[in-house]
């Protein structure tokens, strides 16, 4: 087994992070820690970041790479599940026979040593039942492995964006409006954790339909911790990490960095579930590539809120309720960050129109035959 790899940071964030974790996983009971030996000072000059050895009383496993390609079947072409910045992603059978997601670092993709190293880290102290949960990782040589759940579903977008139908292949039953409500209600309440349980609080900075993954009874679990930041306030910088059409104001202008950059994220979410459409769709004409522009001049009117309902729904949902769910929505895409909720009360509103919906739906008449 591999115990431990290094992770290179920027100067000073390596501190941070040694600051907490140690704490933060007294409180937790895991037995996380930050080490940096004198070798490894030397070899850097001092200034690389510590290497966090991950123990065996940890809940993430350390594999080695020829355990992983044997439970991919040497990550053939038949178990890939998806691609992205991180890089490619394999559905695997472990020797104990749990099915997992085995994601694979790319070395020449936009993610690096630090992001995996923050994944590992954050997913082996934060646990709850909307965060996807870490099996393991692989530090094996230049090999970099993490090792999830296996979400049977796929990913939110790969449900709420629909493709087109086809003459062999027909278009799947879009999500019906009670499952777009608990999805947002999982989403929030991932996040609620992360902002207010958390100690201290941390910043997802990459919320998108992509990251939200769904198992086979449609529970939502947030995915890719790799850019996540310790809050409630985060770096100021210049360079702005994260996805084009779900980042704030305030982070794309001036690189200003806290949970209400989360919380503007999820505004873009749930305008997806309501509206159906991508955050950004070049597809589109020009005025309506991006969803937040477009929907702009109907968020600020109330009763052009209906106008943002997804066609696929047909109607079918409680007018009282798509306003609801519209208001929080603009809540959480205000441009002044202070003027946002907190999650947690964003969270109390889909709590009730997801409990809501599903008396709606359960007490629907059943369709007559004749």
């Amino acid at each position: 087994m591999v115990g431990c790899f290094a992770c290179f940071k920027p100067a000073g964030e390596e501190e941070e992070e040694a600051r907490w974790l140690p704490s933060a996983s007294r409180r937790r009971g895991h037995s996380l820690r930050l080490s940096c030996s004198s070798s490894t000072r030397r070899q850097t000059g001092g200034n690389a970041a510590a290497a966090p050895e991950i123990s065996s009383s940890s809940r993430a496993r350390a594999f080695t790479y020829g355990e992983l390609a044997a439970a991919t079947d040497n990550f053939r072409a038949e178990c890939l599940l998806g691609e992205g910045g991180f890089g490619r992603v394999y559905r695997g059978r472990l020797e104990s026979g749990q099915v997992v997601a085995v994601k694979q670092l790319d070395r020449d993709g936009a993610q690096g040593n630090r992001e995996f190293v923050v994944e590992v880290l954050m997913l082996s102290l934060l646990h709850h039942p909307n965060l996807v949960n870490l099996v393991g990782y692989c530090a094996d040589g230049e090999q970099r492995l993490l090792v999830y759940e296996y979400m049977a579903l796929g990913s939110l977008a790969d449900h709420l964006l629909l493709p087109g139908a086809s003459i062999m292949t027909p278009a799947p039953a879009p999500l019906s409006w009670e499952t777009r409500m608990r999805v947002a209600l999982g989403a929030a309440r991932g996040l609620e954790y992360l902002h207010e349980t958390a100690n201290p609080p941390v910043i997802y900075r990459d919320l998108k339909s992509s990251n939200v993954l769904l198992d086979d009874a449609l529970c939502p679990k947030l995915s890719d911790f790799g850019l996540a930041k310790l809050g409630p306030v985060g770096d100021r910088s210049p360079r702005v990490m994260g996805t084009y059409g779900y980042c704030s104001p305030e982070y794309v202008r001036a690189g200003n960095l806290t949970v209400k950059t989360d919380v503007y994220s999820f505004g873009v979410l749930l305008l997806e579930l309501v509206t159906g459409r991508r955050a950004v769709d070049s597809s589109r004409p020009p005025a309506e590539q991006l969803l937040v522009a477009w929907a702009k001049p109907m968020l600020r009117d109330s009763k052009r809120y209906r106008e943002l309902a997804d066609p696929l729904l047909r109607g079918e949902f409680p007018e009282r309720d798509l306003k609801q769910a519209v208001a929080v929505a603009a809540m959480c895409l205000q441009d002044e960050a202070s003027a946002r909720p907190l999650m947690s009360d964003a969270a109390v509103t889909l709590q009730y129109l997801a409990e809501a919906a599903t008396v709606s739906s359960t007490s629907a008449p059943a369709p007559t035959t004749s």
